[in-house]
């Protein structure tokens, strides 16, 4: 049972802290990326995953990294963003890789299409004392994009098997 719990709630609540972290600071603590690294060695091996399937994974995590970085380098994402998005492709492996990039990638889209229509309309005297609102209505400042990496993550992670396998050790309970 604490292992279901692991499973169902630590990679949840990770990102949500990445996503609430980028919206109030513009930035996602390395710690958050931890975590999650630390997460997956912990629950992979006491899920019963084998060794192939874990460094199947670290692959995916890897290659993600290698492209994230580029963006990286190329001012698209910040640093933060592109360690949490490989954190994240670790725990996914290759299987949901490329539904997680869909939609990160939609969400992201619609973040900054929204942020970019947010930042046209003056900021309400009694919101503009808040410090993070003030810094994301910001013409100049980026994009928090770990709520678009958090989001696309909470949306394929209950099609995982990470999910999936508390549901058939629920059932071979029951």
């Amino acid at each position: 049972m604490t292992l279901d719990f692991a499973r169902l709630l630590l990679f949840p609540a990770l990102m949500a802290f990445a996503a609430a972290s980028d919206l109030f600071t513009m930035t996602i603590s390395n710690r958050v990326s931890l975590a999650l690294v630390a997460g997956f060695l912990v629950l992979a091996p006491l899920s019963g995953m084998s060794m192939n399937d874990m460094l199947m994974h670290f692959g995916a995590g890897a290659v993600l990294l290698v492209i994230a970085f580029a963006c990286f380098a190329f001012g698209w994402i910040g640093g933060g963003d592109a360690k949490v998005a490989s954190a994240a492709a670790l725990w996914f492996g290759f299987a949901h890789l490329m539904n997680y990039l869909l939609y990160a990638s939609i969400f992201g889209g619609v973040l900054t299409l929204a942020l970019m229509q947010f930042r046209q309309w003056p900021l309400p005297y009694m919101l503009a004392g808040q410090p993070w609102l003030a810094r994301l209505h910001a013409k100049d400042s980026g994009v928090p994009y770990g709520i678009a990496l958090a989001l696309g993550a909470l949306m394929v992670y209950p099609e995982t098997e990470w999910v999936k396998a508390i549901d058939a050790a629920r059932l071979a309970f029951l």
